[in-house]
């Protein structure tokens, strides 16, 4: 709250308003709040307070949350909050980075709101918000924000938060990505790495066989070495607010960033899989 305000209390300590909810209860109110997206009326009840004590505490707290940033895998206190922090914590570690975009539906704007189509998905046809999550290679969450209207592109919601500078500034950094980023993977060839192009179907059938065949596990290859960003998309849908956001739309950043930060501290406790220093050989001979 001291950085928050930027700088010490101005009033003494017990000045000011007497909140009837204690700050650990404030905290556990915002916390239902983001999980399960209950209305206030029912946490008042159930607290035995007014609605617009619920309502306060959650835009106390939430912020708080949505400010402390995304936990590092095996490097507790240390926080990621830009862009910035994922490409330096990447290059440092030598992690491959994995990025991918999803789209959490939100109400529709009033008829006559100017910029009403600019959140009209054009794969899911709903009026959605678009973020991007970065993961390492077991799923973990380093990043995820960006939001951005559901009508705008993957790849130019992420060019507008400055990605293409932080490739060039980070140049060891790697990372997997779908379709969606195929002008990235084109600009930086080293670094990004997306689904080889599809093939046409006349090109498909003058195409060997074999090179059918390659052309297929080149594909799944590159999939499963990217399906783990998916899987923390999906961490993030288990989360109510975020499988259909009815909130305010003001409020949808600092929201999803309070529950991706929740996330990740859940993800960064997972054991780090490392890869065996030996290879594994026969005991004996294999019968020909």
């Amino acid at each position: 709250m001291r950085e928050r305000r930027r700088g010490e209390r101005r009033r003494a300590a017990g000045a000011g308003p007497k909140h009837q909810l204690v700050f650990l209860d404030r905290v556990l109110v915002t916390l239902v709040k983001l999980r399960l997206d209950l209305p206030d009326a029912a946490l008042a009840e159930l607290y035995g307070v007014d609605r617009s004590t619920i309502s306060g505490a959650v835009r106390q707290i939430r912020p708080l949350l949505a400010a402390r940033g995304f936990a590092v895998p095996d490097r507790p206190g240390i926080r990621l909050r830009t862009l910035e922090d994922v490409f330096a914590y990447a290059e440092a570690e030598g992690v491959k980075l994995r990025i991918d975009g999803t789209d959490v539906q939100v109400r529709r704007p009033a008829a006559g709101r100017p910029g009403r189509k600019a959140f009209i998905s054009g794969k899911r046809r709903q009026n959605t918000v678009k973020t991007t999550t970065f993961t390492d290679g077991q799923g973990r969450t380093l990043f995820s924000g960006v939001p951005r209207p559901g009508r705008m592109h993957d790849q130019t919601a992420l060019r507008t938060e400055g990605i293409a500078e932080c490739f060039r500034r980070f140049p060891d950094v790697q990372a997997e990505v779908d379709e969606g980023y195929r002008g990235l993977a084109n600009e930086f060839p080293g670094q990004v790495s997306a689904p080889p192009k599809a093939m046409t179907a006349k090109a498909r059938e003058s195409a060997p066989l074999g090179e059918q065949y390659a052309w297929r596990e080149a594909r799944r290859r590159q999939s499963s070495e990217r399906i783990c960003v998916e899987h923390a998309n999906a961490e993030y849908k288990q989360w109510r607010p975020l499988q259909r956001y009815t909130g305010r739309r003001e409020d949808f950043a600092e929201t999803q960033a309070a529950i991706a930060g929740l996330v990740s501290d859940r993800s960064a406790r997972r054991p780090t899989r490392r890869k065996t220093s030996t290879e594994l050989v026969l005991a004996r001979p294999a019968a020909i």
